[in-house]
């Protein structure tokens, strides 16, 4: 039974843009035809100068001699490129500096999804009739939406694949390569009041459509989660103690160190993964005996990555970076290193896999063009998840009979903000420090723009308390009058 086609994102391991040539040419590539053409050939160089794609797309102006790794391609139902999805794909990823293939990558998810959408239901993506509610935009926005209903996508999915859809209607008709008779929809202006980081207020001017998807969005401070770029749940001490057990009990070393750093630094994964070798070589038997940490700076010009390339410091205590240090000397890291690309070199990756491959790549290595890989994914933490899925968490649910127990690495930051709130706040209770002393410790070290982030960590533990102090009571009171009930029923 043949399955049917759909349209769908694929990742090209290594995109160039070339141009055909005479043989004779400087720099041509000779490219072979297929077998039933064997004498068959032409030749093509690495674009020199300015590409003009032809026909409707001939107003996209593309500057060339670029090559990219990972470069995603949207593909209709049969199979062909759409044409006008990649060059806006491919003139988003040319404006950026360094371009984060895996943003694209999403961005093509969501223009994939819109054409099997207009395949599905015989839909003119051009096409903009006087019936407004007739209109692509129009139709798919009431699509998501009735998606939304039915509990098929989640309102954040739909809100990003709708705001996708209009970036990519308004870079047509910037780039001249749309004219409609009618609009693809209606504009207006909101302003949107914001606060700033020192807590300065000031309004956002912001262009809102009548297709965009609202979602609504409610915070509750009563859960046990913060959220702080995701929502993050602390590990309570105890949960602690069966995370560190479970690591000591299933033996890997990389897993168990790479999980320590998270706790006791509060450093997110792709910085504990970019970790290179040279940055814990220091031998540090001369430091003082009041020296408990040592402060690595990390971020841009030091080769290790930070959300949104943030200058940070981090505070290792310095008895985990002597055992970082022995594990960088060790025999078992050294054969790791053999394995990779580079070898056993200091600007090689701290953690590696076993079989010698990055456990995350930087933004550095992800830039640099490499005609060899061939595979269509770049490695973004994905060992230390499945690790975690596989054997971490069924380890903790069957030792503790939690069949509930479950944590994302992330949490392990939100675990040591929490931590470290605490501490500051037993200090604050002993009148050692105040309460704006605590805070701005806690902000510092987890690298928070704004207080807003970090008084969530300060208010969780109150809340908490607060909330089931009076479950507890409303508990007592209605238990209390539903007794007396059924006496007086009896």
């Amino acid at each position: 039974m043949e399955i049917a086609k759909r349209a769908r994102k694929i990742v090209l391991p290594c995109m160039s843009i070339t141009e055909t040539v005479e043989a004779t040419a400087d720099g041509a590539i000779r490219i072979s035809l297929p077998k039933s053409f064997p004498e068959e050939a032409y030749f093509v160089r690495l674009k020199q100068e300015e590409t003009y794609i032809p026909r409707r797309l001939s107003k996209f102006s593309i500057p060339s001699n670029v090559q990219y790794n990972l470069f995603p391609i949207v593909l209709g139902e049969d199979g062909a490129p759409w044409a006008e999805a990649n060059v806006y794909l491919m003139s988003r990823i040319m404006e950026s500096y360094l371009p984060s293939m895996a943003t694209y990558s999403g961005i093509a998810n969501d223009l994939a999804a819109y054409r099997r959408y207009l395949d599905e239901s015989g839909i003119d993506w051009l096409n903009f009739p006087a019936n407004k509610l007739s209109r692509p935009t129009y139709r798919y926005s009431g699509h998501l939406k009735l998606a939304i209903a039915a509990g098929e996508v989640k309102g954040t999915t739909a809100k990003r694949r709708m705001s996708a859809i209009i970036a990519f209607y308004r870079w047509l008709k910037s780039e001249g390569a749309l004219v409609t008779a009618h609009s693809t929809w209606n504009e207006s202006d909101i302003y949107i009041q914001q606060k700033g980081s020192y807590g300065n207020k000031f309004s956002k001017k912001v262009t809102t459509t009548d297709v965009s998807i609202r979602v609504s969005k409610q915070n509750d401070p009563y859960t046990e989660t913060i959220e702080d770029g995701g929502k993050l749940r602390p590990l309570p001490y105890e949960e602690q103690s069966w995370l560190i057990e479970a690591l000591i009990s299933l033996g890997n070393t990389e897993m168990t160190l790479i999980h320590l750093f998270a706790l006791l630094t509060g450093a997110r994964i792709q910085t504990i993964l970019t970790f290179q070798v040279n940055h814990v070589l220091e031998d540090l038997e001369e430091q003082s005996e009041h020296n408990y940490e040592l402060r690595i700076p990390v971020g841009p010009g030091t080769n290790i990555d930070t959300k949104n390339d943030k200058q940070l410091v981090l505070h290792i205590p310095i008895w985990f970076y002597q055992i970082l240090r022995t594990y960088a000397l060790s025999e078992r890291a050294r054969k790791r290193r053999q394995l990779e690309r580079g070898g056993d070199a200091e600007d090689q990756y701290l953690f590696l896999s076993i079989r010698g491959t990055p456990l995350y790549q930087s933004k550095a290595e992800l830039q640099d063009f490499d005609e060899s890989v061939n595979i269509r994914h770049a490695k973004t933490g994905q060992g230390v998840r499945q690790f975690i899925t596989e054997q971490v968490i069924p380890f903790i649910r069957q030792k503790h009979s939690t069949p509930h127990f479950s944590y994302q690495f992330h949490d392990l930051r939100a675990t040591f903000g929490m931590n470290l709130t605490d501490a500051q706040l037993e200090l604050v209770s002993k009148g050692e420090v105040t309460l704006h002393e605590a805070r701005e410790f806690v902000k510092n070290r987890m690298g928070h723009e704004s207080p807003t982030t970090t008084d969530r960590y300060l208010q969780l533990r109150k809340n908490l308390k607060f909330v089931r102090a009076t479950n507890a009571a409303y508990d007592d009171h209605l238990r209390q009058l539903i007794e007396q009930a059924f006496r007086g029923i009896q």
